[in-house]
């Protein structure tokens, strides 16, 4: 019997490890999150802590796939993320996991920027009371920090007095724009560097690299790079320079690799 969609993920909800045996991994990233069996509890269970949605605007509705012929009735960016996550964070003292860690939602807009934006903005405001805060002059945190990425209008989202999101930028948007319109940096990791994963990281995309972070964090943003030429080899480069969120497709490599780095630094 096909157990319809809400109960299912339900069951996932109660089935999850108890809170006090998961360890948050502040520098871990579900890169498209939605295509695992379970959305985001899955990612919940290995301690991750910033997790990807891609969605696309249908019919009013914001619904989380890859492509737009693979979207289906019901996986929607509230029934997948947004109201599991708040059941969680009421059960939980007011927090994902333990207070002051914020979990950052990457929401990737793969239709019309300022279309989906729109309709984003009041399904966020139904949320608003876990969510943090951005304004020109400060950033309130909540439990969920929402970034979006893709097909973001940008200056749009700039306009905005007080806002529930954030947008994700790129190399350009380095020493130029502030950290709370733009508190993350992406990128695509072939695009910066050459290194194809073979051999020794090159001097030359070390220091580029080294820059890169160096030059995010003195203005207060985050890092991440996508796209990772041989996950195994990329992390531990990653790690060492100060990469803020370690894209992963298999959590439990990347899980078994943030915490041994913790291990081995005690």
């Amino acid at each position: 019997m096909k157990i319809p969609l809400i109960l299912s993920m339900t069951i996932a909800v109660l089935s999850l490890p108890a809170l006090a045996e998961v360890i948050p991994l502040e520098r871990a990233h579900s890169h498209n999150d939605y295509t695992r069996k379970v959305p985001l509890q899955t990612a919940l269970e290995y301690g991750v802590c910033s997790v990807e949605a891609d969605i696309h605007l249908v019919d009013g509705e914001l619904l989380v796939a890859h492509d737009l012929d693979e979207v289906e009735p019901g996986k929607t960016l509230q029934s997948l993320y947004l109201d599991p996550l708040k059941e969680r964070i009421e059960k939980n003292g007011g927090w994902v996991y333990s207070e002051g860690i914020s979990l950052t939602l990457l929401i990737d807009f793969k239709s019309h920027g300022l279309q989906t934006y729109e309709a984003l903005k009041p399904i966020l405001e139904q949320y608003k009371d876990i969510l943090t805060r951005f304004t020109d002059e400060e950033v309130t945190p909540g439990p969920v920090t929402v970034i979006v990425s893709g097909s973001r209008p940008k200056i749009s989202i700039k306009r905005e007095k007080v806002r529930l999101l954030a947008v994700d930028g790129r190399l350009g948007d380095l020493d130029r724009s502030s950290p709370n319109l733009i508190p993350l940096v992406s990128y695509s990791f072939s695009g910066a560097f050459t290194w194809d994963g073979t051999g020794p990281f090159p001097d030359e995309d070390q220091a580029k690299l080294d820059d890169i972070v160096k030059r995010a964090h003195a203005n207060g943003q985050r890092v991440r790079f996508w796209a990772l030429p041989r996950p195994s080899k990329s992390w531990p480069i990653l790690y060492e320079a100060g990469v803020d969120l370690i894209n992963a497709d298999n959590l439990d490599a990347l899980q078994r690799f943030l915490l041994k780095q913790r291990t081995e630094k005690e």
